[in-house]
């Protein structure tokens, strides 16, 4: 067993990775989202026959992105729209329509290795009214900026090999109800997908808001939920008993978001937002965090309502409408870094430690975890978390090359978790240890 020493760990940029962020082009991103703006409109019951307007040609050109793309992958990146006939709901949707995802898959490496991580932005766009569906609703930054974040991440990690899958999907529907993000979501959950990360980008190329007239391209928030959506009357009695109503799978994977990013991405600070949205809205990660799996919502720190559902006009000076002309590519650059960054350590990494618990064995102001290897990858060692109670972030992290560590820091006052890492520096996602089941003392013998 690894007893504490004094040092904690100092991390390390991956050179590989940063490589990658060195790639990033805020000329690309302007392309993608110039040409997603040329649909005129792409809204989910727009037309899907016209070769230059609507939903069925933007999705068509994602596609035609992703399989250029794919050339350079070595046969292992591969694209497909995946559809669905979507029945009218009566509600947004009037009609029977192809609902369609446009999802490329860059395939792992390592065969024993079913992990798979997914970014996402959605591709369609409206105007004031929901169900206009042929007025000019170019979409610029609600969500072509989410999409271009996703399509250059494929651009550059196309070219790398991963032992984890990354799938990197643009999605239709959500203006109407997250009817894409819900599709893939319990398509997933029906086909037992070990998908352990979901970063959904929606509205992340603008640097500035309405109202509060705030300019701020150094910032970036994550919302993630506190207690899980997904079966908690099965694990509320366990959450409360440890305390862990801020230590969720979501908010673990923010956590690491924000760590990762700030590591790589020069001038950013990554927000925590202790919400699963925005106030009283919703976005495509929430049908993923439903079904159980770990999402969290990605979106640029001050939101312009002058440039958000809104009819292209002018009123009283003020120009309204998601126009190319308000966003700021160098901003979006970042932010798709920060995207990148988190997918390429979480793909590298080793898969997370299994069986993480804590040691008991009566009352003490030391704290001993012990873990087994994980189920795939090649981890150097281990990092241990520790954290304040009161802290939103993990505050030190502890190397051991063992699988188990004691620490002279009381439960009572710190969480922990456990993390695996390479000989590279890319950890694996974080892992909060349970209680170790007593085992009851031996009854005396009798004479």
């Amino acid at each position: 067993m690894t007893v504490f020493s004094q040092s904690t760990s100092i991390i390390q940029r991956d050179p590989a990775i940063a490589k990658m962020v060195e790639q990033l082009n805020a000329d690309s991103l302007r392309s993608y989202v110039s040409s997603m703006v040329s649909f005129s409109t792409r809204h989910t019951v727009s037309t899907q026959t016209d070769a230059k307007k609507g939903i069925g040609a933007a999705r068509l050109w994602v596609l035609g992105k992703f399989n250029q793309f794919a050339k350079e992958s070595g046969g292992r990146m591969t694209a497909v729209i995946d559809s669905v006939i979507y029945k009218a709901d009566k509600r947004r949707v009037d009609v029977d329509i192809n609902l369609g995802n446009v999802v490329a898959t860059l395939k792992g490496t390592d065969v024993n290795d079913k992990r798979i991580f997914l970014i996402t932005g959605h591709l369609d766009s409206r105007v004031t009214k929901i169900e206009d569906r042929t007025s000019v609703a170019p979409g610029a930054n609600d969500d072509a900026s989410g999409c271009a974040a996703v399509i250059e991440c494929a651009r550059i990690m196309s070219k790398t090999a991963f032992p984890a899958t990354i799938i990197f999907m643009t999605v239709s529907g959500e203006e109407q109800g997250l009817l894409g993000a819900r599709f893939m979501a319990e398509k997933s959950k029906k086909l037992g997908l070990n998908i352990e990360a979901v970063l959904n980008n929606d509205i992340v190329g603008s640097n500035n808001s309405n109202e509060t007239n705030i300019i701020n391209n150094t910032q970036l928030r994550v919302f993630s939920e506190g207690l899980p959506f997904y079966e908690l009357d099965s694990v509320s009695k366990n959450i409360r008993s440890m305390g862990l109503e801020n230590d969720g799978k979501a908010r673990q994977l923010a956590r690491y978001f924000k760590e990762t990013g700030e590591r790589y991405i020069d001038n950013m600070e990554i927000k925590l937002i202790y919400r699963n949205d925005r106030f009283g809205r919703g976005g495509d990660h929430t049908p993923f965090v439903e079904n159980g799996f770990a999402a969290v919502r990605v979106t640029e720190m001050n939101e312009n309502f002058y440039h958000q559902h809104q009819d292209l006009r002018t009123e009283k000076g003020i120009q309204y409408g998601d126009l190319i002309e308000f966003m700021d590519f160098e901003y979006l650059r970042k932010n798709t870094g920060a995207n990148l960054v988190s997918l390429a350590n979480l793909a590298k990494a080793p898969a997370m430690p299994q069986e993480v618990v804590y040691v008991m064995g009566g009352l003490g102001n030391a704290t001993t975890i012990k873990w087994n290897a994980p189920l795939s990858g090649k981890p150097s060692g281990y990092y241990v978390l520790v954290r304040e109670s009161s802290s939103s972030v993990w505050q030190r992290k502890f190397f051991t090359a063992e699988t188990t560590l004691k620490l002279p820091y009381t439960k009572d006052n710190y969480f922990f978790a456990v993390q695996s890492v390479n000989e590279h520096g890319n950890e694996s996602l974080p892992v909060v240890p349970k209680v170790s089941v007593r085992t009851a003392p031996a009854a005396p013998a009798r004479l």
